[in-house]
Formats: C-alpha cells, structure tokens, sequence
C-alpha cells in the first residue's frame, strides 16, 4: 500500500491550498485518515483527521480554516487550507492508520511522502 501526497506549494498569507492524498494497492478498505505537518526541529503534529464514516477531528491552530474531506470510493483524502498563515508553513503528511487489504489483513500506520506548504509573502 501506498500513500501519495500532492498539491503543496507557496502561498501569501490569507491564501488557500487543497492538497489530496491517494492511496494505492491491493485496498478492501481504510479506517481512520488524517494529514499531519512537522516543521525543522519539532513534532509531527496532528492537523486533521476523518473517520471512514467522516467524522472529523481537528488542531485548535486549524479549525474554522482547514477541512478535511475523503473519498472512500478512491481511497483519497483531501485537506482544503483557508486564511493560511504563515505558521502554517511545514511539510504536510498524509496519513490512514489501518488499510485492510482483505477482509481479514491489514496494514498499520501507512504515510504519505510529505508535501511541503510554504506561506510568504
């Protein structure tokens, strides 16, 4: 299984972003996705997250400016960034926590390669 993230770039502050995230392989289905972002020298640190059943969780720094949004029948998940500060800047991952690959098997802690968001004027 597979995890490719895209659609990073720069941005001026107030501006917006979509990334997307697509998973890719032998896929019966995924359980929880989320996009995480690290900058030099910290955590990686939870953004958003979607149940397969689409609820969501977000980071108090993101709410009311991020969504996140999947797509089960593509196995995608999306992340739309609003009002972008330049805090926002940092690599951005996608990650599904559990892929089954059958009914029964399952993978554990699948993540994207990181997609970097720079905000600057």
């Amino acid at each position: 299984v597979q995890l490719q993230a895209f659609g990073g770039g720069l941005v001026q502050p107030g501006g917006s972003l979509r990334l997307s995230c697509t998973a890719s392989g032998s896929i019966f289905s995924i359980n929880n996705m989320g996009w995480y972002r690290q900058t030099p020298g910290k955590q990686r640190e939870l953004v958003a997250s979607i149940t397969s059943g689409g609820n969501t969780n977000y980071a108090g720094s993101v709410k009311g400016r991020f969504t996140i949004s999947r797509d089960n029948r593509k196995n995608a998940v999306y992340l739309e960034m609003n009002s972008l500060k330049p805090e926002d800047t940092a690599v951005y991952y996608c990650n599904a926590d559990r892929v089954y690959t059958s009914i029964s098997d399952y993978q554990n802690d699948n993540w994207g390669q990181g997609t970097l968001v720079t905000v600057s004027s």
